[in-house]
């Protein structure tokens, strides 16, 4: 077996709610990027695609023996889907053969820290990544180093004098072309993109012809089929049957007679945006103002705790996340390709 290196297992991070006006809400979306962070707490690289075991994460609220203390916390992460799976790697191929043509007669130049890095969502493209929550200790907050967005280049033009594109970043979720972010740049969409690129089911399957189920009477098309007929048989309502049921996918997708528009998970119009991964709520009756959520994977390390406060006073939350021993230099997880 091989043997598992030293790596931090706990990284704990700080968030303050401020209080919302009376009768209303503060919601704060806290992002954090678990390869970020272990880069940081080991002083080694690790690259964002990787999907990333967690055991458990915990909430300590403070003040918690307030009455007054009320919200709730969401965990939310990117979709644990073949569609998410296949959109990382077919996004990230995509990149990387825009690089390597670039790079094909000065491969020198390649950064030694060259990697993959998206964003969650929109929301999280507009906060940018120097938004991300670090990780802390008594001694304070982690002093982050180059952590930079990948961006495609898409030409606008065949033939220029000088270079023309289109720059974006990217978001795994969502729709495209969500506007400007943090570094002014707009985004597109893994999950868009994939299904932009493929294929859509047939409308219907079989697409069967109008007369298989004439199988009666004094002149059957499906002469076939009335071979076979007592006169007492059911297999023209049968083959009726099979004609107009459930011959079209148990999904919406684009021209099935309904939507107009590609209807993947987590894409611009079918569940949009980020997978809940759990959910709990805040209160004064929390016991020692702990909240326990359970762990699990979370593709490219990426998560947003989604906090909202209804009382009446600021809360400083402590999130701690611990995370699984294994031979991935130090954690468990697996290549997003692996996914």
């Amino acid at each position: 077996m091989k043997k598992i290196e030293p790596a931090v297992q706990t990284m704990t991070f700080a968030v303050t709610v401020p209080a919302p006006a009376p009768g209303a809400t503060t919601e704060t979306h806290n992002f954090i990027d678990l390869s970020q962070c272990a880069s940081l707490v080991n002083r080694r690289f690790y690259r964002q695609g990787i999907n990333w075991a967690v055991s458990g994460i915990k909430l300590l609220s403070e003040p918690f023996n307030q009455g007054n203390l009320a919200g709730q916390v969401t965990v939310q992460k990117l979709p644990e889907t073949w569609v998410m799976s296949n959109a990382w790697e077919k996004s990230f191929r995509s990149w990387q053969r825009m690089n390597n043509e670039a790079l094909e007669e000065t491969e020198s130049i390649r950064p030694r820290f060259l990697d993959f890095k998206i964003y969650a969502d929109s929301v999280h493209h507009a906060a940018g990544f120097g938004a991300n929550l670090l990780p802390l200790n008594v001694s304070g907050l982690a002093t982050p180093g180059e952590w930079e967005p990948s961006k495609v280049y898409i030409p606008t033009a065949i033939s220029a004098s000088a270079a023309q594109t289109n720059d974006f970043e990217l978001v795994a979720v969502g729709a495209n072309f969500p506007g400007a972010g943090f570094s002014g740049l707009n985004s597109v969409s893994l999950i868009e993109g994939y299904a932009s690129s493929r294929g859509l089911p047939n409308v219907l399957d079989p697409n069967t012809p109008t007369d298989a189920d004439d199988a009666s009477g004094s002149t059957p098309h499906n002469w076939m089929a009335a071979l076979f007929n007592d006169g007492l048989v059911q297999t023209s309502e049968v083959v009726e049957d099979m004609q107009t049921e459930n011959n079209i996918a148990p999904y919406p997708f684009e021209n099935d007679g309904v939507n107009v528009d590609t209807m993947y998970p987590n894409g611009a119009n079918q569940l949009s945006g980020l997978q809940i991964h759990d959910f709990e709520l805040i209160t004064g009756t929390t016991i020692g103002g702990t909240t326990r959520l359970k762990g699990g994977m979370f593709p490219c390390g990426l998560i947003d705790i989604v906090i909202t406060n209804s009382g009446t006073e600021d809360v400083t939350h402590k999130i701690v996340l611990d995370l699984v021993p294994g031979s991935h230099r130090g954690y468990l997880c697996e290549p997003m390709t692996e996914m």
